[in-house]
């Protein structure tokens, strides 16, 4: 893979398929207007995440080259120049402000922006700062799925947003306790807040955030149900596959993994089939 694609990091575009989320409950990615925004959305958010990728590498260039993978990556290695970083970083946003624009709501630029904001922040200031740096990572998240709400006008209800909210938690602590496992003493030196974080703690903040996401999915699902009006239980049905992700990918920190999330629901083989049907079942929620 070219050295600027790597720096891009292709894999973490996975997590822009939330864009999709509310416009898919709400049943309206049948509609070609609808489903056309929401991929032009999906892209502008390839296109900041992975600017802002860019950046990231830029301001953490010697500590990657500390640390016994992320020195391998392009900026850390001397592959991609500092300059070339700067200037693609620079210029991938304001391409996704721009095809933000293109759903023709000023309020998808606006989540898009917070968006940058957020996040460029998070590499110059939050990753620093032990609970703020969680709380910043998962609000990226949420953010994705409020774009892909407003870009076609659509609801999102408390309990998605808990829902998202949460479950982005939970991910982002699984992250945290397999890095803390893998760099063992050495933690604290290639990220300061792991200094901060027990295990103790980090299985408190997953079993408080997995709790909380599974309850409000539940909440979620039966009060969509209601709303709609359906008469068949696939609403209730898509909490198993849902459930049981959760406690897969809690079985995966277990067994050493998640320092890589994209990692997990790439190779994760259970993962993809929980996946599959979840989307199968809500699909039949929504569509049928």
């Amino acid at each position: 893979m070219h050295p600027i694609l790597r720096t891009a990091r292709p894999k973490q575009w996975l997590k822009n398929l939330l864009v999709f989320a509310a416009p898919g409950a709400a049943g309206v990615l049948d509609e070609p207007r609808e489903l056309g925004i929401s991929l032009v959305v999906f892209v502008a958010f390839c296109l900041a995440s992975s600017g802002t990728y860019f950046w990231n590498d830029v301001l953490d260039v010697e500590a990657d080259r500390a640390h016994p993978t992320k020195s391998q990556r392009p900026v850390a290695a001397g592959v991609v120049s500092l300059g070339a970083a700067r200037a693609i970083g620079t210029a991938l946003p304001i391409v996704a402000l721009g095809l933000a624009a293109v759903s023709g709501r000023w309020q998808t630029v606006a989540v898009v922006a917070v968006y940058l904001a957020v996040t460029l922040s998070y590499s110059a200031i939050w990753k620093h700062v032990a609970v703020l740096d969680l709380v910043a990572i998962a609000s990226g998240f949420v953010l994705r799925a409020a774009a892909g709400a407003v870009a076609v006008d659509v609801e999102m209800s408390s309990w998605f947003v808990l829902v998202t909210t949460f479950g982005s938690l939970f991910i982002v602590a699984g992250k945290r306790f397999a890095e803390a496992r893998d760099l063992g003493d050495e933690a604290h030196s290639v990220r300061t807040t792991l200094a901060s974080y027990s295990e103790g703690y980090l299985r408190f903040v997953l079993a408080i955030t997995s709790g909380a996401a599974i309850v409000s999915y539940c909440v979620w699902a039966f009060e969509t149900k209601e709303l709609n009006g359906s008469d068949l239980p696939y609403y209730e049905l898509s909490i198993v596959p849902m459930l049981t992700a959760f406690l897969r990918y809690a079985l995966v920190l277990e067994q050493g993994g998640g320092a890589a999330p994209e990692d997990v629901f790439g190779h994760d083989r259970v993962m993809q089939v929980l996946a599959v049907v979840w989307v199968l079942v809500f699909g039949l929620a929504v569509y049928a």
